[in-house]
């Protein structure tokens, strides 16, 4: 009658400037088949990995290529460098954040070297996905952007 029962709509900013698609089309099957979780990817222009909504940084992996945020809502996601990464150990990336550290949509959390990927034969997509979201109903903006493009919005 007010809107009072009605679920709010959260916007997820694209992690980087690039070309936002659908998860599916990622090279991995742990992704593209969605055993990580619903989302979607992006093909980047850049190496600024920021944070696609504001939260707080439950971990982040000691490779430095995947961490995840709890949102506000409580929603996890996790934003995941590249493909077979993790095998770099760390090579190439930087981070700006640590666990248990706030942030707020569009902060600088990575830099990745995306020349250090590319000379390693690692594909560079960055996956953003929700492993605890079953019944998500995500609606993703596929397009070019960059940090203040909302590449996705949970319905």
């Amino acid at each position: 009658m007010f809107g009072i029962f009605k679920k709010k709509k959260t916007e997820i900013f694209s992690p980087v400037a690039g070309e936002v698609i659908k998860i599916e089309e990622v090279a991995d099957p742990v992704f593209n088949q969605k055993m990580m979780g619903e989302g979607f990817a992006v093909k980047p222009t850049n190496g600024e990995i920021t944070a696609p909504v504001s939260g707080v940084i439950q971990s982040i992996f000691p490779t430095k290529h995947a961490l995840i945020i709890e949102t506000e809502n409580k929603v996890g996601l996790l934003i995941h460098v590249g493909i077979d990464t993790v095998d770099l150990e760390g090579k190439g990336f930087e981070s700006f954040v640590e666990a248990g550290q706030k942030v707020a949509a569009k902060e600088r959390l990575l830099q990745v070297d995306l020349d250090v990927l590319k000379a390693n034969g690692k594909d560079d997509v960055v996956m953003v996905v929700f492993p605890e979201e079953k019944d998500l109903q995500l609606n993703v903006r596929i397009g070019t952007g960059d940090k203040n493009t909302v590449a996705a919005v949970i319905e």
